[in-house]
């Protein structure tokens, strides 16, 4: 037995059952470095004159574990034990590959038999990739059909469990949420165009642009609001306590203050607009200007008034009060226009009233005179 405290050195291939040819009374300590030059073959089913191949060390029996065991005990050194396997030892069991933290009983890496190739590859740069040897981003996922990402919470810290699945496929992009029916609250199309969802850093958000100028700006497009009862639109400014505004269509757009209880304004179907209140124009629209000047009829520095009589000839050869203009059947109407240039024509006929008062009382003043004579 004194052989055996010797250095071991090996010229060629080594089998641990052509070591234990003679029958062994003990286990063997060797307290020196044992160097085998050649390949290396541990378990009950190694042969003498294995067939090594290429492989250097062969782990060859029914039940391969490679165990680490530290038994570092003192102080703050670290000492948790580390095991690698080959497949379950039960009968019908899983056949895997394995790193398990033996200390605390946990499989931490895990890779089953037949998997893909590349499913699990991490690139010369440090990119992680599943299904493809050669990943482009950071993190790049090859499937046949929608590769996608789970995100599941389930439970074992006391939340509630929820599922959500980000995917995308040849259709659109998107985000489901397994446990409410597989909906997909949030999709992209593919084709979609150029900042089709913008958010700046402020919170702003664009659609079609990514120069949002207020906190909803959408450029180049249509807004659609759509539900199966009323749909409402509700305008609240927070910053004072002046009522909230809301726009809602049912049967009509009505346009109300939160709260109220009344309906401003109301646009039905055929047109009609009602007011709860007055209407109130700005003047815009052009209505008042050096040829309709409105109020200024009243002064002669600026407005000329026409006489009574090519007024009148006006109106009966263009068949409308000058200052009105047409008024034409299935037109539309600019009313703050007409109804400045209506105020101008009422000028118009007040100043001819005066002018023909101003007659009358000179021709009953004649009258009177030839009358006294």
């Amino acid at each position: 037995m004194t052989d055996y405290m010797t250095s071991f050195a090996f010229a060629g291939s080594v089998s641990v059952l052509s070591l234990m040819a003679v029958p062994a009374v003990a286990d063997i300590i060797h307290a020196d470095d044992v160097i085998a030059q050649f390949s290396l073959c541990v378990g009950n089913d190694c042969v003498n004159g294995e067939n090594f191949g290429s492989d250097t060390i062969r782990l060859k029996e029914n039940n391969l574990r490679i165990h680490f065991d530290d038994t570092s005990s003192s102080g703050s050194f670290p000492n948790v034990d580390w095991r690698i396997t080959a497949n379950d030892q039960a009968n019908g069991g899983d056949n895997y590959f394995s790193v398990s933290d033996a200390t605390n009983n946990r499989t931490i890496f895990k890779l089953e038999s037949n998997a893909p190739s590349n499913s699990l590859y991490v690139s010369s740069e440090g990119r992680v990739a599943t299904g493809t040897s050669s990943p482009v981003l950071d993190f790049h996922a090859v499937n046949g059909n929608t590769p996608g990402l789970r995100l599941e919470q389930d439970g074992s810290s006391g939340f509630a469990s929820r599922i959500w699945d980000i995917a995308a496929n040849e259709t659109n992009f998107f985000v489901r949420d397994v446990n409410d029916g597989s909906n997909l609250p949030f999709r992209i199309r593919a084709g979609a165009g150029n900042n089709a969802m913008y958010i700046g850093d402020d919170g702003s958000v664009g659609i079609g642009t990514q120069s949002p100028d207020e906190k909803l700006h959408v450029e180049s497009g249509n807004i659609f609001a759509r539900n199966s009862d009323k749909v409402n639109i509700t305008l609240d400014n927070t910053s004072d306590t002046s009522p909230d505004f809301r726009i809602q269509l049912k049967d009509s757009v009505r346009f109300s203050y939160v709260g109220s209880g009344a309906i401003e304004m109301e646009l039905d179907t055929s047109g009609n607009l009602k007011l709860a209140g007055g209407l109130v124009t700005t003047g815009g629209g052009g209505a008042c200007t050096d040829a309709d000047p409105c109020d200024a009829v009243f002064d002669p520095a600026v407005y000329e008034v026409p006489s009574i009589e090519s007024h009148a000839q006006a109106m009966w050869e263009g068949g409308y009060l000058p200052a009105v203009g047409p008024t034409r059947r299935d037109e539309p109407i600019n009313m703050t226009v007409k109804m400045l240039r209506m105020l101008n024509e009422l000028e118009h006929a007040h100043i001819y009233i005066e002018q023909l008062h101003h007659r009358v009382a000179s021709l009953e003043s004649r009258v009177d005179g030839v009358v006294k004579q």
